[in-house]
């Protein structure tokens, strides 16, 4: 069996790109104010030439409102995705966007990835995860 290793995201296997290139659903892990985690099934994107990960979320959302309690430097975060035996999993620091050129560009990828608009939502915004670490299997 396979062990979860670190990926060097500024050149990353073909297969660990095309693994988050598939629709598959995420989990998103932030830390509440008590220490503990909260996790979340997510839908996610992934910007190897930016460093970045977005996720589409209400504004009202626990994890909205749990990233926007860090501050300006961001929350740590842990983004991951499995298939099977097939693991990665995203760390970075996520921040809160709420403008409208970044948000359609985060729905633009996320219509790319999960082949099909996401619901409409007024109260959308993005989580913008610059990313910091990686580990997969893949």
């Amino acid at each position: 069996m396979a062990t979860g290793r670190g990926v060097d995201l500024s050149d990353p296997s073909e297969s660990f790109r095309e693994f988050w290139a598939e629709p598959h659903v995420c989990t998103l892990t932030t830390i509440r104010p008590d220490g503990t985690p909260h996790v979340v099934p997510v839908n996610a994107t992934l910007d190897l030439a930016t460093g970045t990960a977005r996720v589409l979320c209400s504004s009202g959302s626990h994890k909205a409102r749990l990233v926007r309690a860090a501050g300006r430097a961001g929350a740590r975060v842990a983004l991951c995705q499995v298939d099977g035996r097939r693991w990665a999993t995203l760390e970075g620091l996520a921040v809160v966007r709420e403008d409208p050129e970044f948000r359609a560009d985060a729905e633009a990828r996320a219509t790319a990835r999960y082949r099909k608009p996401p619901r409409p939502n007024p109260d959308r915004v993005v989580l913008r995860i610059t990313l910091t670490r990686a580990l997969s299997n893949l």
